[in-house]
């Protein structure tokens, strides 16, 4: 382990003197760095699994959809029929479709769907699929027949169009105008398909699996860091356990349509648990919330791809770049100059969450200044609470005044706190809302590592540092959460294979294999682990020094309208009076 700093006289003065001693050790005996083996583990398997395997005929396939895309291109000044068919059978080739994957996915799936009875989310016979189905046969009839209608109506105006050689201001539009009641009418019968969709299935045994699994692999990791592998694996299936029932509540249908996600739910059953009867002491073992959602946090890294970043311009990256960290530091100072905020680890916390990308830069920062657990739930109980709220409000508001679906997509990125939200918001108002919503989220988030260090920094040097000292940067680095450089590296080596790999494979092999058909959905379940190990260490009577005078609600109301109104202002300023052109493209 390291030496802890000490202060010695010099000349009157005092400075820190640096860390003498770290060990090799520290490399597998630290959290941290567990965590970025344990992340980096699954991240080569997956590429393993995945990149190897490549869909039948995948490259003659999206040769075939880019050419006609391509033609279309040329022939019209908007996009025709078959150029939206061409597209969308290019996005059909996914990796995580073959039949291998689709095994994958039937083992780390959650809990699905419900209405009005808990176990339909874990077992659906063939008869309660059909029974299922039933209701919604006449309202996929009516939408298929609508969707023929509209394309039919759709051919005809772009027949018009062509017949004018495209010349006419007037039948273009009404053809672009047909065009896009055929997209939406279209989009209306798929959705009424899924809902005719449903099968059976039984997640029990695959659940039940999924638990031995994710116990033996962080049981093993635990092992490593020399703790008992028996302890944590025993109380591992009680956590697991209340995460499948946090999945459960967000699935179920009122739950889902209202935003409360299986964050919320897992600190609120683990809370229960905590507060009532108590956790038991042969759970505490596997209690480990940082040491989940490091792991979780290293995996996110991989989904920040650059070319992502780039494809968005100036605009997205001005958005997220120089909206959040102004918000960053604006809030900090009014806690402590106006609200008066007694906990700047609680302050600093609050502002990271609500200004920089929600529970990520929560946990980054929390780590980064050493604030309490109890800080760190109540940041991310605001947090849930809040994205809830704005996740139905934004686009509600957003469409009540008329909003342009880009200038809606960057608002909503930009202040929504948690990357599914910003996704749900995203796609309830469109779908190009919901690329630049995404994408400016995964901007966003690249600031997490930035943030962690800026605040280990700060902290050290102004916050925690006694008048006449100074700071090394040993110190800093010891304060420094090393996880972080995982999430880094991650990012960094995902974005050179993708920019390899070639924007439609990498679409294909990375973001709908890889990502989307592995490496997320371990993620997501590691987040559901920490939050249930959050509400399982926290007790109610801990969090009444912290609520008083109301302080961190106000902080957090007063730094969200900042954030709703900083954010709508500069996005408009950047997408519309100064790169118009780079918003005409997307």
């Amino acid at each position: 382990m390291a030496e802890q700093p000490t202060a010695a006289p010099q000349g009157g003065e005092y400075v820190v003197l640096e860390r003498t001693k770290t060990t090799f050790s520290d490399l597998w005996k630290k959290e941290d760095w567990m965590a970025i083996w344990m992340g980096f583990i699954i991240l080569i398997v997956g590429l393993l699994v995945f990149l190897p395997r490549t869909p039948d005929k995948m490259q003659e396939n999206l040769n075939k959809h880019n050419s006609i895309m391509k033609e279309e291109a040329a022939k019209a000044p908007f996009h025709t029929i078959a150029w939206h068919q061409a597209s969308a059978a290019k996005k059909r080739i996914r990796a995580r479709d073959q039949s291998f994957a689709k095994t994958i996915q039937n083992f780390l799936n959650a809990p699905s769907g419900w209405k009005s009875n808990p176990l339909d989310a874990l077992y659906r016979s063939k008869a309660q699929a059909e029974a299922m189905n039933a209701p919604g046969k006449d309202a996929y009839e009516k939408a298929k027949a609508a969707d023929e209608a509209a394309l039919a109506k759709a051919r005809a105006a772009e027949q018009a169009a062509a017949a004018a050689g495209f010349k006419n201001a007037d039948l273009n539009k009404k053809a672009e105008a047909e065009i896009s009641a055929w997209l939406a009418a279209h989009d209306k019968a798929s959705k009424a398909r899924a809902k005719i969709s449903n099968k059976p299935f039984n997640r029990i045994p695959y659940l039940i699996g999924l638990a031995v699994v994710l116990g033996l692999f962080f049981g093993i990791g635990k092992t490593i860091m020399g703790e008992s592998f028996g302890r944590f694996f025993v109380g591992f299936f009680f956590v697991f356990l209340i995460a499948v029932l946090a999945y459960m509540a967000e699935m179920q249908a009122t739950m889902k349509h209202w935003g409360f996600g299986f964050p919320l739910w897992a600190i609120i059953f683990g809370m229960l648990i905590s507060n009532t009867v108590g956790t038991p002491n042969w759970v505490r073992p596997a209690v480990q919330t940082e040491y989940y959602i490091k792991t979780g946090l290293v995996l996110l890294g991989a989904e920040i791809l650059v070319n992502k970043i780039i494809a968005i311009g100036t605009p997205g990256i001005f958005v997220s770049w120089v909206v959040t960290p102004t918000l960053l530091i604006s809030t900090y100072w009014i806690g402590q100059n106006i609200i008066k905020m007694p906990s700047k680890t609680l302050n600093i916390t609050i502002s990271a969450d609500m200004s920089v990308c929600g529970v990520s830069a929560a946990i980054a920062t929390a780590a980064a200044c050493r604030a309490r657990k109890e800080e760190l739930t109540l940041a991310i109980g605001l947090s849930m609470v809040f994205t809830a709220v704005c996740m139905v409000a934004q686009p509600a508001f957003a469409r009540l005044v008329g909003m342009p679906e880009i200038l809606a997509g960057a608002w909503m990125g930009g202040t929504i706190d948690s990357t599914g939200a910003v996704a749900a918001a995203g796609a309830f108002y469109g779908e190009k809302a919901l690329y630049v919503a995404a994408t400016i989220k995964m901007i966003q988030n690249v600031l997490i590592g930035l943030t962690a260090f800026g605040v280990a920094y700060y902290w050290c040097a102004k916050i925690e540092c006694a008048p006449g000292q100074q700071v090394s940067w040993w110190e800093i680095w010891h304060r420094f959460p090393k996880f972080v450089l995982g999430f880094m590296v991650a990012s960094i080596i995902f974005s050179m294979i993708d920019a390899g790999l070639g924007k439609d494979v990498s679409s294909v092999m990375m973001d709908q294999g890889v990502l989307r058909g592995f490496t997320r959905l371990f993620r997501e379940w590691f987040f559901a682990l920490a939050f249930t190990s959050i509400g399982l260490e926290t007790n109610f009577r801990e969090f009444g020094p912290y609520f008083k005078g109301g302080k961190p609600v106000t902080l957090y109301v007063v730094g969200q309208t900042m954030d709703l109104s900083l954010t709508l202002f500069v996005a408009w300023v950047m997408f519309y009076v100064i790169f118009p052109g780079i918003t005409a493209s997307i």
